[in-house]
C-alpha cells in the first residue's frame, strides 16, 4: 500500500520533529561537544540529516554551540535545572495543538509535556 504525497508529507515531518526532540535530549545529557557523526549513528540517519536538524535548531533559537577541532561538534548550551516555564492560557493552547498535530504520544516526554500541559488547563 503507497501513501499518498500528503501523508508522506505528514509522516516525514513527524519523523524529523521526533528526531529534533532527540537531538536536544542526546545533546542535553552530556556536558562535552558531541560530533555529528556520533549523533547520526545513534539516531540511525546520515551525517547531512544531522547537520540539517542542527542548523534548524540554531535557526530557532536553540543554543547549539558548534565547537570546531578534533574534539569538538556540538553541545547545548542549557542549564543545570531549566527555570520555571510562566504560559498563558493562549500559549498552553499552541503547545497542545501542536502536540496533538504531531502525536502527543510519540515519546515519553510529548506524552509528559502533553499530560502536564493539560493538567495546568484543568479546573480545580
Amino acid at each position: 500500500m503507497r501513501l499518498a504525497a500528503e501523508s508522506r508529507d505528514n509522516h516525514l515531518t513527524l519523523r524529523r520533529v521526533e528526531r529534533q526532540q532527540r537531538l536536544v535530549e542526546l545533546l542535553g545529557a552530556v556536558h562535552e561537544p558531541v560530533p555529528s557523526s556520533v549523533l547520526a549513528r545513534q539516531l540511525g540517519v546520515g551525517l547531512r540529516t544531522v547537520e540539517r536538524d542542527l542548523a534548524r535548531l540554531r535557526e530557532s533559537g536553540v543554543p547549539i554551540e558548534s565547537v570546531p577541532g578534533p574534539y569538538g561538534g556540538s553541545r547545548l548550551q542549557r542549564n543545570a535545572a531549566p527555570d520555571p516555564v510562566h504560559l498563558t492560557f493562549e500559549e498552553i493552547a499552541a503547545l497542545i495543538a501542536s502536540l496533538t498535530a504531531l502525536g502527543p504520544t510519540a515519546t515519553r516526554t510529548s506524552d509528559s509535556a502533553m499530560r502536564a500541559l493539560v493538567r495546568a488547563i484543568m479546573p480545580r
